[in-house]
């Protein structure tokens, strides 16, 4: 199942990447002709209430999507690394400041949050990423705090620090790279995650902003033509499904196999 949701999400990639080469349309062309259009040959997907090809647009959505959650992951990761190494390694007081810091953003609904926050600021991709990222990073560094703990106790952490390691060497050369197997598993779980949040807000109007396509805003104008032009949600809907789930179960492969101890 773990190689099947790779496969998927490599697949997904490449349609992503080479987007020019797959799209049989310009993804804003609007075409008179063709408002509404059922698929066909010449429009696999169907067309859109102003005639943009849905083919097209879900594949260069797909490239929004994915980037969305790659650098809304990388933003939370490299939060939660950073917090959590520190927390974890010095602890006393400022383990006591950074975790009751956690702890507070987790009482808050993430989804609510980040409403809030991009009411506040303008709806754009780069501000999507950051808030997506800068509310994800609380269970990145509970993850690595939790693992720094016990290995900084190990011996060979103490041969370290008696040979002269500093407290950046041995964090950033020992610790980390010992702690990172649990956040990898995080993290490629974090990016379905971000892709289902992107879409949420791209279905409410605040996410990406039209003529640029993502799967979430293709959702949204097929939302009044529900009734008489299913392909208009089915196609992205379906995609959106398959790309989660798909990195669901990778990231099941990857704990499997960096934590075996979790294995019933």
């Amino acid at each position: 199942m773990a190689a099947a949701g790779g496969a998927f999400i490599m697949m997904v990639l490449v349609c992503a990447i080479f987007a020019p080469l797959i799209a049989t349309h310009d993804p804003s062309a609007m075409d008179q002709s063709a408002i509404l259009t059922a698929p066909s040959v010449d429009h696999p997907f169907g067309t859109d209430p102003i005639g943009r090809d849905i083919f097209s647009r879900v594949v260069y959505g797909g490239r929004i999507s994915l980037s969305i959650g790659f650098i809304a992951v990388g933003i939370a990761v490299i939060l939660g690394i950073f917090f959590g190494s520190i927390a974890g390694y010095y602890g006393g007081i400022l383990d006591t400041v950074i975790m009751r810091f956690v702890d507070i953003m987790l009482c808050f609904p993430t989804f609510f949050l980040i409403l809030a926050v991009i009411a506040v600021l303008e709806p754009s991709i780069g501000n999507i990423m950051v808030v997506i990222g800068a509310t994800s990073w609380m269970g990145v560094a509970r993850l690595i705090r939790a693992e720094i703990l016990t290995i900084k106790e190990r011996d060979y952490i103490a041969a370290s620090r008696v040979m002269g390691g500093g407290d950046l060497w041995i964090i950033t050369r020992h610790l980390i790279p010992n702690a990172i197997g649990p956040v990898l598993v995080s993290a490629t779980l974090g990016i379905g995650g971000a892709i289902l949040v992107e879409s949420a807000l791209s279905f409410l109007g605040i996410g990406v902003q039209p003529p640029t396509p993502s799967w979430g805003n293709i959702l949204m104008d097929g939302k009044s033509t529900l009734g008489m032009a299913w392909w208009l949600t089915v196609f992205p809907g379906v995609l959106i499904l398959l790309t989660v789930l798909a990195y669901n179960l990778l990231g099941e492969g990857l704990r499997d196999v960096l934590e075996p101890r979790l294995k019933e």
